[in-house]
């Protein structure tokens, strides 16, 4: 019996060590080396890609942004700012439905088909309102130059990038609501045009908080 006693009080014993030890190793010392690691080589990357404006974290490098104008008495959906660069629709957002407190911001896609009606209604529409909203005195825009990411969601919803050519596409429209030369707003979109990753991998792309952030600083000096 007391043998038996004695060995139930070894293995707990051991057991209570290796707990603490795992603990230690697993909860202390492996998260701190990796965050020192990460805080000394990737600084901007572990503390989320924040992007600063005037001293200020105004986002993320990997979250788009709305920039919308404020809501109208009795309007449900908020009209686009139309003197800021646009980023791609967030169609395939979800809805808050577990804490409904606060209003959260849910990563998704549409999941719909390609010949889905509801989908075909919704490219349709935007199409129609990049048309609208792009075309200014001396520039018209047709369908045809409309390109797809200005017109679907990506899969998550918050994509922060789109395509030059949407970029380019809406410089006329900045322009003439910022009072600047075209020329100008074509150039500022070149400068934040982003290559292949590795010169082969993805799209060129333009970051729409970045291209903002320098279209806010050039009118400022204009």
């Amino acid at each position: 019996m007391n043998n038996s006693v004695t060995n139930t009080a070894r293995l707990l014993g051991a057991g209570l060590r290796a707990l603490l030890v795992l603990t230690l190793v697993t909860g202390v010392i492996y998260p701190l080396v990796i965050t020192g690691i990460a805080q000394g080589l990737f600084p901007g990357k572990a503390n989320g890609s924040q992007i600063k404006a005037e001293g200020k974290v105004v986002g993320s490098s990997l979250i788009g942004q709305s920039y919308n104008l404020p809501l109208k008495k009795g309007q449900e959906t908020p009209e686009p700012d139309l003197k800021w660069f646009q980023g791609r629709p967030a169609n395939g957002l979800g809805t808050n439905s577990v804490n409904t407190q606060y209003k959260l911001l849910l990563s998704g896609a549409t999941n719909l088909s390609a010949d889905n009606k509801e989908l075909v209604k919704q490219v349709e529409a935007a199409k129609a309102a990049v048309v609208e909203d792009n075309s200014v005195p001396g520039y018209e825009v047709s369908p045809s130059q409309v390109p797809a990411d200005a017109v679907t969601s990506s899969a998550s919803g918050l994509d922060p990038d789109i395509s030059p050519q949407y970029a380019d596409l809406q410089a006329h429209r900045v322009a003439e609501k910022n009072g600047l030369p075209v020329a100008e707003v074509h150039k500022l979109v070149d400068e934040h045009t982003k290559g292949r990753a590795l010169g082969f991998m993805g799209e060129p792309r333009v970051n729409v908080l970045e291209l903002n952030i320098a279209l806010k600083k050039l009118v400022a000096k204009s």
